[in-house]
């Protein structure tokens, strides 16, 4: 009983913090995604459209691009932080705070979800593709009806896996001021040794990330044609 007494006071004490670095978290983490779809969705088909035996192969253009996503993706998401300080000073004014840990954090998920489109895309059946281009469909009708139809699915999944991944880096940032449930982690229960705090924050990330898991992979089962009976 004393436990839950101790837990319900940390939480009436400390429910605006944990209210407001929970929405801090979602909105970096949401608005970051979505940028980095809207960047990486294009370059991930580009990548696929390229490539040997594809619908507009051009192998250096191919190789060059996957080369770039490469080095994206090996780039340790701290070091990059640290990197672009001056990039995010020069877009939104400041190096601390949610909205200018959306800068980084969006230019480290880009080669990742570039990467995250174009194993989605390259996972429909070829047979649908010849079955469009021998119906005389252009590349951009293959592209967007066959391609992101078919593979929609997956690429939900993609997304999920995505938001989740960016919340590590959220929490990674709150290491610099960056905002959300690690800056408050670390803020109290790292250097004021608040380990109650910690945990509550750990447990809080924890639901969150089984939230969008769950959420992501009912909405791909619920638009999977595979499941239609």
């Amino acid at each position: 009983m004393e436990f839950f007494s101790n837990l319900f006071n940390l939480l009436n004490e400390f429910k605006g913090l944990l209210l407001v670095s929970t929405w801090q978290t979602l909105y970096i983490t949401l608005i970051s995604t979505l940028i980095a779809y809207l960047l990486g969705i294009p370059l991930g088909i580009w990548v696929v459209s390229t490539a040997p035996n594809s619908i507009a192969p051009n192998r250096p253009v191919h190789e060059f691009m996957s080369r770039i996503i490469n080095i994206g993706r090996s780039i340790p998401f701290i070091i990059l932080l640290v990197a672009l300080l001056p990039v995010t000073r020069m877009l939104v004014g400041t190096t601390i705070g949610p909205t200018a840990t959306i800068v980084p954090m969006t230019i480290a998920a880009v080669p990742f979800v570039a990467r995250m489109i174009e194993q989605s895309l390259v996972e429909v059946d070829n047979g649908l593709i010849e079955m469009g281009q021998a119906m005389g469909a252009t590349s951009f009708q293959i592209i967007f009806k066959v391609l992101l139809t078919e593979s929609l699915p997956s690429i939900i999944r993609g997304i999920s896996i995505t938001i989740i991944n960016l919340i590590g880096y959220s929490a990674m940032a709150g290491a610099v001021g960056g905002g959300g449930l690690g800056d408050l982690a670390i803020r109290y229960g790292y250097h004021r040794r608040q380990t109650d705090i910690m945990m509550v924050t750990i447990v809080l990330l924890i639901l969150v990330v089984e939230v969008i898991q769950m959420g992501g992979n009912a909405i791909a089962s619920k638009i999977d044609k595979r499941n239609v009976h």
